[in-house]
């Protein structure tokens, strides 16, 4: 078997543990916490007494990628020979060198060739400029849109409503290259209702949004707003014209990124507190999302299905991950894996990354426990020494 037809087999495989784990209905790997309890109801679930077997376990499958991954993408090898990592003999995702985000920048981190890309997804590069973009190849984009789709559906529209679609963020056409536009458009399709953007050419159309919301309310159908918290603040920042943007009832929000305004920052507690306001939306109906280019699945705030009264859901602030990943926290200089409830830097292994890498290794502080993901933000100044040290390892020797 060739590697494409390697890559396509463990698609197969990637699509078919997600699928079962939402069908399970709480049959999540130990230590995941409580985000595959919730199942809405207009979503099929295993009998009564009975929960849908997954056709494998979790670190069978993610060893299984890890093999893949460091026999046809030589970044990854080079890591895997630094640390002395085994691929044949490993049995648990937690074996699993980590590649760090940063890597992304600086080499192709993908088990297929550039000719073979079906879609490439770039960071925004505004930290570092558009020189530095991180990239991460994808040969199909089948699974990344299975998981997108999935969770989701879970965390935002759990109760299977009819929603229309304002978006507070670029089209598709604008920025092709944009993990983040792709979701977003693909929930536009899946929903099926009347959508609009109101971001186009980098400006914000404030009084389109307004339209948007006014034709929502004018059509009684509930509406979700998806966009950038960045975009949210220029939002709250502008003068809207006439002031009404009330959303009809059971609408909700989704945000996403930085808090960042034109002069300030903006607290995310204080930011929920005047989208609330400002659309009429309750603020457990404001969702917080959790994503990055170098991921194929994302995470959300458990704050809509808690109050909609599904099961498993949790407080504002802690962020559920979906039954095909796990995120650990570990520690900065070693990366280690650190006891629940220790604050440290967020790894994650994301079984929906099949031809890249299947264990990052990010720089954002988090404390994981068994309610969830509590996001604390990036660590300050250079990488961590831990992420520094794999970096160089993945690059030959010759870091950054």
């Amino acid at each position: 078997m060739g590697p494409t037809d390697q890559s396509e087999a463990l698609h197969r495989r990637a699509r078919a543990f997600i699928e079962a784990s939402l069908l399970a209905g709480g049959a999540a790997p130990p230590g995941e916490g409580r985000a595959a309890a919730i199942l809405p109801p207009h979503l099929p679930r295993a009998a009564q007494g009975e929960r849908a077997a997954l056709p494998e376990a979790f670190d069978e499958l993610a060893v299984a990628l890890a093999r893949h991954q460091a026999a046809q993408c030589a970044p990854v090898a080079r890591l895997f020979k630094a640390r002395g990592a085994d691929a044949a003999a490993m049995e648990r995702a937690d074996q699993i060198p980590a590649v760090p985000c940063d890597v992304f920048r600086f080499a192709r981190v993908a088990s297929h060739p550039p000719e073979a890309d079906e879609r490439v997804f770039r960071t925004s590069g505004t930290s570092l400029g558009a020189a530095s973009r991180g990239e991460h190849p994808f040969r199909t984009t089948a699974t990344y849109e299975l998981a997108a789709l999935s969770w989701g559906e879970r965390l935002l529209w759990p109760d299977g409503a009819r929603l229309r679609v304002i978006v507070l963020a670029p089209p598709l056409d604008e920025v092709p290259d944009s993990s983040l536009g792709f979701m977003i458009d693909r929930f536009a399709a899946r929903l099926s209702g009347p959508a609009s953007w109101h971001v186009r050419g980098g400006e914000l159309d404030a009084g389109g949004f307004a339209r948007a919301c006014a034709e929502a309310r004018a059509a009684g159908e509930p509406a979700i707003v998806l966009g950038t918290s960045f975009a949210f603040v220029h939002l709250l920042e502008a003068a809207l014209p006439g002031g009404a943007t009330l959303l009809p009832p059971a609408s909700r929000v989704m945000q996403t990124g930085g808090y960042k305004g034109r002069s300030r920052e903006v607290p995310a507690d204080e930011l929920r507190a005047a989208i609330s306001r400002s659309l009429g939306v309750p603020p457990a109906h404001i969702v917080g999302e959790y994503g990055m280019t170098e991921l194929s699945s994302q995470l959300y705030e458990g704050t809509l299905a808690a109050a909609l009264g599904w099961p498993g859901s949790t407080a504002p602030g802690l962020y559920l991950a979906p039954p095909w990943t796990r995120v650990t926290a570990v520690d900065p200089e070693t990366l280690a894996p650190l006891p629940a409830g220790e604050i440290g830097l967020a790894r994650i292994v994301d079984l929906a990354n099949v031809d890249s890498a299947v264990a990052i290794q990010t720089a954002d502080r988090v404390r994981v426990t068994g309610e969830g993901v509590e996001l604390l933000g990036r660590a300050s100044g250079a990488p961590p020494r831990g992420c520094s040290i794999a970096i160089d390892q993945m690059l030959g020797g010759g870091g950054p």
